[in-house]
């Protein structure tokens, strides 16, 4: 759960928590493109 915010909604406008779920797809798709692998919550890969 690398956005734990996204799992509860504790943004109070409607748009930040649409920026916050902007900026999560962003991060995810560069990871897809990059091909990079990053830590887990756990540590782990």
């Amino acid at each position: 759960m690398m956005h734990r915010r996204l799992a509860r909604d504790y943004e109070t406008l409607p748009a930040s928590s649409e920026a916050m779920i902007h900026v999560a797809s962003i991060d995810n798709l560069t990871k897809r493109i990059t091909d990079e692998t990053t830590p887990t919550w756990r540590g782990t890969y």
